[in-house]
């Protein structure tokens, strides 16, 4: 479904991300790893398209990617849950989830505007979207609130849900398990697992090692901008390349 092939970006001379290369499979879930300074977020930032490679390409679909701009990435159906806490304040949780579905809209702006039947059509389609997704990670009795009045792990959860509410074919989760509590971060798990399940294709990019080995189908560590270690996560877990590189820093 994603294919990074050579992808280099370098900032003032020096290499955030160097010949990286990974691919994800349809219904996959595949983690990135790698310690402070590794350029994770840099190549989520190159996959996404809120970036431009310096060489290289991405392909998702079969199709070309990297000269894409991220709106045009997303409705091929990327979808991405930021690390930093989103939301469109003055707007209710539940608003703020069916965001998410403007991209298979079917009415246009005209239809809007007159509020012919066809835009209410649209409109309930995907309210029962949004509710359906808010319950998914638990929202649903917040779902007339503000949302800029949630605490910082349901206002992951609410990205999470109006990325679901794209219709996502890959769902992008930067450092989804950031700033959560024990509890918060145990329900984040569990959701990824039933996505999982679902038969979701997700890539996550997260610092906490045993989270994403818990979630993981396989496994890439970045160290210094290159990948260091490609595979299950048991295998990861006692590669010494791993160990010097991430996993000596945390233990």
């Amino acid at each position: 479904m994603l294919n990074v092939s050579g992808v280099s970006r370098s900032f003032g001379g020096v290499y955030a991300v160097r010949d990286v290369s990974l691919s994800v499979a349809d219904g996959e879930v595949c983690g990135v790893i790698g310690p402070n300074g590794a350029g994770k977020s840099t190549l989520f930032n190159l996959i996404t398209g809120h970036l431009a490679a310096d060489h290289g390409r991405i392909s998702f679909l079969g199709q070309r990617v990297d000269r894409l701009a991220p709106h045009r990435r997303a409705r091929m159906g990327m979808s991405i849950v930021f690390q930093a806490a989103r939301v469109f304040r003055g707007m209710t949780v539940e608003e703020n989830v069916m965001v998410g579905a403007h991209g298979h809209t079917r009415a246009g702006f005209a239809a809007a505007a007159l509020r012919l039947p066809r835009h209410q059509a649209d409109e309930r389609e995907i309210a029962a979207e949004a509710a359906d997704a808010l319950a998914r990670v638990g929202l649903a009795e917040w779902a007339d609130r503000p949302a800029d009045l949630l605490p910082i792990g349901q206002q992951r959860a609410l990205q999470l849900a109006r990325a679901l509410c794209a219709r996502p074919r890959l769902l992008l989760l930067d450092e989804p398990a950031s700033g959560l509590r024990a509890e918060e971060r145990e329900r984040l798990a569990t959701l990824v697992e039933e996505l999982r399940a679902a038969g979701l294709t997700i890539l996550l990019i997260e610092h906490d090692v045993g989270f994403v080995t818990r979630l993981a189908d396989r496994v890439v560590v970045l160290d210094l901008g290159r990948v260091i270690a490609d595979g299950p996560p048991a295998e990861i877990r006692s590669d010494p390349a791993v160990l010097a590189a991430y996993l000596g820093q945390a233990s």
